[in-house]
């Protein structure tokens, strides 16, 4: 986790170094479930933070570079001669082992996915996990190998493609492995990780959501001290999550501003308003920009403009209300980790926008303010269970899932009001019915989506030509992956009868069955 370099660290600290991998996040994620406190630094800046932090381990993680190439990313000597526990992993291995002396070739079998591995030897990293001569599913992603093992290196386990997947040198108390523990497709994987942190480094794991709330409040008001906030509101439980937060570190410093862009759910803005005037004194100004919205997206029809023009019309639109406020000093929002990292840039370090409509690589200089993110390491169920911490009610909380720019992205297409109100008016359907079965909770993400295309259908003795709608629903435990929801057909069949039956213009409805597997980000 990445906080200010000034702030005062209360915990045990692992330090995870990052070449890029789509996946290192997930280590950090891995880690806290445990309670164990980290931050993630880019390859070239970790040798320099190495004494602020003084970690108790180290952790190098994948990348897609390869360690052959010329500008490949390297290992800073000083990280080796630490004298602290050392956990690399795929890329970071063979970083590792080039470092080292060892010897890494490309051209032989390449492992992408599923693989299993056979322990050989003893280890402390998989003590009271592994049997020797047992064979245990891997998730694998690599297309080079180490060939050659450093001096003092020995094989802990192997593969049929990698023969050094695992190995260690318990001297120095190295271990590296050519998998990755990380995700969910690598059972173990949790465990190993936590043998690492808390058996080997020795972390006692007290990091918690508690010790995250406070020292994201201590961080607020260090940098905000007495001047004004305003924090952009959308009603998901991140923006929300992240007003209470900022509401708890200032107070009244902070005005919330609600933009009802026309382009929410059905209720939405008003629904967000009676539960802020429920259960939290929040000053909170509601903005009507249907119209300004709208007309800006007539005739738009690739997805990523619509996502640019959203974003700067709410720019807009904060400015204009900072400005009837008197001014504010910064702009709050509830960025998350998935809104931010798609894969790296090593000139500047691994942040790449993917969501143009998240303020993620900064304001525009123009606007007069600094961005306040304090919700930018966590995954989706970490903010539900900061929110819990917060007090938000259980069930604002357990919300799917809504992106910044609403229903624009779910109207693949040109943006009319017509199609607006078709789509809104089925998916409310959609998920009415969802809750009415008590799915809602078993499914991490679901919303309808009014494709571009109509059809030819025959209701009742007439023709008609409407368009078709799509159902989505998802299961995930991070967002980082996911897997479509296995609905019963009865289901199906009853919530796509309603659609068709109350929803003019959509004649047809159909359940997309994808997947999102690991090292993909991007999700709507």
């Amino acid at each position: 986790m990445i906080i200010s370099n000034e702030q005062k660290i209360r915990h045990e600290t692992i330090l995870i170094v990052d070449f890029g991998s789509q996946l290192t996040q997930l280590i950090a994620r891995r880690l806290r479930e445990i309670g164990v406190y980290c931050e993630i630094h880019p390859f070239m800046k970790a040798g320099n933070i190495l004494k602020k932090l003084n970690p108790k381990g180290i952790i190098f993680s994948g990348g897609p570079a390869s360690i052959l190439d010329e500008n490949a990313p390297q290992i800073d000597e000083n990280l080796l001669k630490a004298n602290i526990p050392i956990l690399a992993i795929c890329y970071g291995q063979q970083a590792l082992c080039k470092a080292l002396g060892g010897q890494v070739e490309a051209g032989h079998d390449r492992e992408f996915g599923r693989a299993y591995i056979i322990p050989k030897k003893k280890c402390a990293l998989y003590e009271d996990i592994w049997k020797i001569g047992e064979k245990y599913q891997v998730w694998m992603s690599h297309g080079d190998r180490v060939t050659k093992l450093p001096k003092n290196f020995v094989v802990i386990a192997a593969s049929n493609g990698a023969p050094f997947a695992f190995i260690e040198n318990r001297e120095k108390q190295i271990w590296a492995v050519q998998f990755h523990p990380e995700v969910h497709h690598t059972p173990d994987g949790k465990k190993l990780l936590s043998n690492f942190a808390l058996k080997i480094c020795g972390c006692s794991g007290d990091w918690t959501m508690a010790a995250y709330r406070q020292q994201s409040i201590d961080k607020i008001r260090a940098q905000v001290g007495d001047k004004k906030v305003i924090c952009a509101l959308s009603g998901g439980v991140d923006s929300s999550v992240a007003a209470v937060l900022v509401h708890e570190a200032i107070g009244d410093n902070l005005t919330c501003i609600l933009v009802d862009h026309g382009l929410m759910r059905e209720n939405e803005a008003e629904n967000i308003i009676k539960m802020f005037n429920k259960h939290h004194n929040l000053p909170l100004i509601l903005v009507d920009a249907k119209n300004l919205f709208i007309n800006a997206l007539k005739g738009i029809i690739d997805p990523e403009k619509k996502r640019k023009i959203i974003g700067h019309l709410f720019i807009e639109v904060f400015e204009r209300e900072a400005k009837k406020l008197g001014g504010a000093d910064f702009l709050a929002q509830g960025t998350l980790y998935p809104d931010v990292i798609e894969s790296v840039s090593f000139s500047g370090g691994p942040s790449v926008t993917i969501k143009s409509h998240h303020n993620v690589g900064g304001l525009p200089e123009k606007m007069h303010m600094q961005l306040i993110e304090p919700l930018r390491e966590l995954f989706k169920d970490e903010v539900r269970k900061l929110g819990k911490e917060l007090g938000l009610p259980d069930n604002f909380i357990s919300r799917h899932p809504f992106p910044g720019p609403g229903l624009a992205i779910r109207l693949p297409g040109g943006v009319t009001q017509q199609k607006l109100d078709i789509l809104r008016k089925a998916d409310a359907i959609y998920l009415e019915e969802i809750k009415r079965a008590g799915l809602y909770d078993k499914i991490w993400q679901a919303f309808a989506v009014l494709l571009p295309v109509q059809t030819v259908g025959v209701m009742g003795d007439n023709r008609t030509y409407e368009f078709v709608c799509a159902l989505r629903a998802v299961t995930s435990v991070d967002g980082m992956t996911a897997d479509f929801y296995p609905y019963k057909m009865d289901f199906l069949a009853h919530a796509a009868t309603r659609i068709i039956n109350e929803v003019r213009g959509i004649n047809r409805v159909v359940y997309d069955i994808t997947s999102k597997p690991p090292g993909t980000i991007e999700w709507e």
